[in-house]
């Protein structure tokens, strides 16, 4: 339902109109206390914000429907400050191109936006985007380059376009970010993520940030150019990390764990990456970069057990590289997904052949506890004279590890139960402890190169504590 919010002078009094759409409220944006009792710490947000503006530290502001950051605006928002989704309003809050979040809380005052129900479930609120000016290969009425962000977002007046020409454009900075609870399904596969990036360029800074209990993917990528480093994603339900129509940047120091029991209808993925919806050739090519990540599914790998019995059967693969991308993926691991890796060429110009060509690169990664480590779909339409034993040959030329076997990752703890910090440093005698290698020219610059592999160097290495909570 599309809700024209009418404020009066006076603080408190509200009235409402109400005509017909499901998530949107427009207007011109209201920052004040919403209860009508002078409470400072129950303050709004809706509609457009298109002035700087600064949320103070240590206080509680609400989304109210979409909100839209625009008009070259910049939105501060101060550490220790809270943001919380109304009940029962999909609010949003929507970076537009041009337009800045500067969120940088810090370790001991992480930003949160999360529920604001007192027993809060997934897709409470439906979460964060971000749109850039940085290059990708989507495209909207026509226009190649630029794409139409998924979920609902009002492109009336272009506020939910992404994409342009500046590799190096600058969204603002997500640093010690907390979200929760978020995501909306508004159509089937046009969903609001826990955080979505449309592109973003590598002027923008993200890093220390966790999505946790997300009803979606908890970070999707179309396009752009952004580095992201420090990543969580906690429990969600759909993918943890997904990329797409040209997404190029680097990823550095990720960890996602699942709940064995939730998993998407479309099938749960570590991660899921296309070139775009039809496997197409357009170029910019989706060829993001990852090194050290820790990928944690459903099956406990601590023991040799792998009956996806126990599991929801929905999960599917630790990695489904397909339609044409050509991401690359080094010093990891992902273990307990039915499938470990699967390169899927069936669709679109053949995945397979960015292996070949050496685009596509999966180096110095473990594969463990899985029932399948490694599957491949051949191309139909172009066949490369690829097999499974090809696959299985090549990759572990390159360090890989568990490939063809069942393995302990030695990462026991990593499945605490809720209300505990997961211990994700791996125990002594790990795969993980070792290994890491920084030689390929994918890795040449940016990356901070380690001598371990995975997320988590050792016992001593807690970069994931004390600013998350895994107390949902």
């Amino acid at each position: 339902m599309k809700k024209f919010v009418l404020y009066s002078l006076m603080l408190g009094t509200l009235a409402t109109t109400t005509a017909c759409r499901n998530i949107e409220e427009d207007g011109q944006t209201i920052i004040q206390d919403g209860s009508g009792n002078g409470n400072t710490d129950n303050l709004i947000l809706s509609g457009k914000i298109t002035s700087n503006v600064t949320l103070k530290a240590n206080k509680i502001y609400k989304l109210r429907g979409l909100v839209y950051v625009t008009n070259g605006a910049t939105l501060t928002i101060e550490p220790g400050t809270r943001i919380v989704g109304e009940a029962d309003k999909n609010g949003a809050l929507i970076i537009t191109r041009g337009s800045k979040i500067m969120a940088e809380g810090t370790a001991a005052n992480p930003i949160i936006f999360t529920s604001e129900k007192p027993s809060p479930k997934r897709g409470d609120w439906a979460g964060i985007v971000i749109l850039g000016s940085a290059p990708t290969n989507a495209s909207f009425n026509n226009q190649q380059g630029v794409g139409e962000i998924e979920g609902g977002i009002n492109n009336t007046e272009g506020l939910g376009l992404y994409g342009g020409n500046n590799a190096a454009d600058n969204s603002g900075i997500l640093k010690y970010v907390r979200i929760e609870y978020a995501g909306y399904a508004f159509l089937p596969d046009k969903e609001v993520n826990g955080i979505t990036f449309g592109g973003v360029g590598n002027g923008t800074t993200v890093d220390y940030v966790e999505v946790a209990y997300a009803n979606d993917d908890s970070f999707e990528w179309f396009g752009g150019t952004v580095n992201c480093s420090h990543l969580i994603s906690y429990k969600g339900l759909d993918d943890d990390f997904d990329t797409d129509n040209g997404f190029s940047g680097k990823i550095q120091f990720g960890i996602a764990v699942r709940d064995a029991q939730v998993a998407d209808v479309s099938g749960s993925n570590g991660f899921e990456s296309d070139n775009d919806a039809n496997g197409s050739a357009l170029t910019p090519q989706s060829s993001a970069t990852f090194s050290n990540m820790t990928i944690i599914g459903p099956i406990n790998s601590s023991s040799t057990n792998t009956n996806v019995g126990s599991i929801n059967s929905l999960f599917q693969n630790g990695l489904q590289i397909r339609r044409n991308s050509s991401i690359s993926v080094f010093n990891s691991v992902f273990t307990g997904f039915p499938v470990g890796l699967f390169v899927d060429a069936t669709k679109g110009t053949p995945t397979d052949k960015n292996i070949t060509s050496g685009s596509l690169a999966f180096e110095n990664n473990i594969l463990a506890g899985s029932v399948t480590p490694l599957k491949y779909g051949a191309s139909t339409s172009s066949p490369t004279g690829y097999s499974i034993t090809d696959l299985t040959t090549f990759f572990n030329a390159k360090g890989n590890t568990s490939l063809t076997y069942t393995a302990d990752v030695k990462l026991t703890n990593a499945w605490a139960p809720a209300g505990t910090t997961p211990n994700f440093s791996p125990a002594a005698g790990s795969p993980l402890l070792t290994g890491g290698v920084f030689t390929h020219t994918k890795l040449a610059s940016w990356f901070t190169p380690v001598t371990y592999r995975g997320a988590v160097k050792d016992a001593s290495d807690t970069w994931y504590a004390g600013w998350t909570n895994y107390n949902l």
